[in-house]
């Protein structure tokens, strides 16, 4: 086995979580004051006295890039939690790169800002606010998974990865150089990391137990394989290590500047990995490996780009993963059979014994019989597979068949129930209307009766005017000979006065007293005329 596949090297592949990938420096403070500006017009009449107090020292991702620590930090004291949350989530905007060039730019300018500034030691980053240093590091390293809330990092880490002396890639957290390594690239480049990193690009991802990083056998440093491809650093040369001394593809590591042989370190990683790839990473690591062969000039690298765009195709055309996976190892171990037949012939050859011909013959024979006894069980077993995909389609369409009896069973209790609420509708409509007819004649006579009481009524208030003219009429006529017969008393005494002129106030005192007489008569002074006039008439 290569001695780059032990276990700690399959698990020191590099990782990055998705949060913690690299970025491309993207930012726009202007477009991060115009959010601010906007929350702070819309928040609600409660936060307004909060929000006056620190409006006139409104703090921006430019002042935290080049303001003091303590400044920034006492000012961020007394802010409220909603508003740092808004100024990350501006930088994570920012970095997001949706706002296209600005952002680059805005970013950029940031970012030099911070690398510019001198101050920002251990001493001095230990009193600034745990946003603030969030924010720095966030924008030194171009990484935003720093921002996220989740993200626990403590302060002292922070600092570290801010002054490059621990790994920014939140998955390995390596103190910074690991091992205390003194290569070039561990010295020179700040923030380089062995463990996860590209010895070339300095980045780092998620893959592993992949064909796309190419792990150095001597110094254990990695490099991306599209970076290694890209700056010409898999090319021909001869292995100092195999002892063949015939030309095959080669590493050379830009740490340590040796070699190692790329056909064992790409069998290993398909004898371990493979089988766990399903279909899409198998053509992707293919199409890797068919890369790195490209330029291969000698016999087993260009079988293997041979093979890697035959499997291809063949995938590509309904050839299935397991399929093709068992393909390329058994080509591998082809290869390697074939390897050490060459080296048992020797380097210039020999004619073979008859019994010896026979003998590879038999072996050559019996391999292919062995691939054919591998394609028979593999057509089998898509036989297999088929013939039970087929009777999985008779039980569903068998299933669907008693769901449709059963949705047409239910479909006509639907519409008898439907026909008996019909018929219990129009039931109820026939009795509403009868009872509708039983209201109409009752509500006809109330009316007519109502009409009847109002023409009595009238008929009984005329009948009242009219009895009630008639007494007035009588009263007034009594009244009239009341009257009458006062004014012939009147000329009567007068001319008894005349007659006798010493009786003429006893006369009238007599009038006067019958008169009382007459009024006093009745119960009240209101009497009516008719009484009056009888009170008269006895008098």
């Amino acid at each position: 086995m290569d001695p780059r596949l032990t276990s700690s090297q399959l698990r020191e592949s590099p990782t990055e979580s998705a949060s913690s990938r690299d970025t491309s420096p993207m930012a726009d403070a202007v477009m991060t004051k115009k959010l601010e500006n906007e929350r702070i017009e819309n928040d609600c009449f409660e936060q307004s006295v909060v929000r006056r107090v620190f409006t006139a020292d409104k703090i921006t991702l430019r002042h935290v890039a080049e303001e003091r620590v303590d400044i920034i930090s006492e000012k961020m004291q007394v802010l409220p939690d909603e508003f740092l949350e808004e100024l990350k989530n501006g930088l994570r905007v920012i970095l997001d790169g949706t706002g296209g060039s600005q952002h680059r730019e805005e970013f950029m300018i940031l970012q030099k800002l911070v690398q510019s500034r001198s101050d920002l030691t251990a001493k001095t980053l230990v009193r600034a606010h745990r946003v603030q240093l969030e924010i720095l590091v966030a924008i030194r390293m171009g990484i935003q998974a720093f921002l996220h809330p989740i993200v626990g990092l403590s302060q002292t880490s922070l600092i570290e990865i801010f002054l490059y002396k621990r790994c920014r890639n939140i998955a390995c957290q390596n103190q910074l150089p690991v091992d205390d390594c003194a290569c070039e690239i561990c010295s020179n480049k700040n923030g380089f990391c062995n463990v996860c990193m590209c010895v070339i690009c300095s980045k780092f991802d998620f893959e592993v137990n992949t064909c796309r990083w190419i792990g150095c056998d001597l110094c254990s440093h990695w490099t991306h394989t599209d970076c290694a491809i890209r700056d010409g650093v898999i090319c021909m040369g001869t292995s100092t290590r195999s002892g063949t001394g015939q030309a095959e593809m080669l590493f050379r590591c830009r740490a340590c500047n040796r070699t190692s042989e790329l056909l064992g370190w790409v069998k290993d990683v398909f004898q371990h990995c493979a089988p766990s790839w399903n279909r899409a990473a198998l053509m992707t690591e293919l199409d890797m490996v068919g890369r790195i062969f490209r330029g291969s000039e000698d016999v087993k690298g260009r079988k293997l780009f041979w093979k890697c765009e035959e499997l291809i195709e063949k995938m590509k055309g309904g050839l299935t993963e397991q399929m093709a996976c068992r393909v390329i190892l058994m080509f591998f171990q082809e290869l390697e059979a074939d390897s050490s037949k060459r080296t048992e012939l020797g380097e210039g050859g020999r004619l073979l014994a008859p019994q010896e011909a026979c003998k590879q013959i038999a072996e050559v024979v019996q391999e292919a019989i062995m691939k054919m006894e591998m394609v028979a069980d593999e057509k089998l077993r898509m036989l297999k597979k088929a013939r039970l995909a087929v009777e999985a389609c008779d039980r569903e369409l068998e299933d669907k068949a008693r769901e449709v009896s059963e949705l047409n069973l239910e479909r006509q209790q639907k519409r008898r129930q439907i026909e008996e609420l019909e018929s219990i509708v129009k039931l109820k409509q026939a009795e509403a209307d009868m009872f509708q007819l039983k209201a109409d004649g009752p509500r006809r006579e109330a009316e007519m009766l109502q009409k009847i009481a109002l023409a009595k009524s009238e008929k009984s208030e005329e009948e009242f005017a009219s009895r009630y003219l008639k007494l007035k009429l009588s009263e007034a006529e009594a009244e009239k000979q009341y009257l009458f017969q006062k004014i012939k008393l009147e000329e009567s005494s007068r001319s008894l006065h005349s007659s006798d002129g010493n009786e003429p106030s006893q006369m009238v005192l007599k009038i006067q007293d019958l008169i009382k007489n007459v009024y006093g008569s009745s119960p009240n002074a209101d009497c009516q005329p008719s009484e009056r006039n009888a009170a008269r008439k006895n008098s």
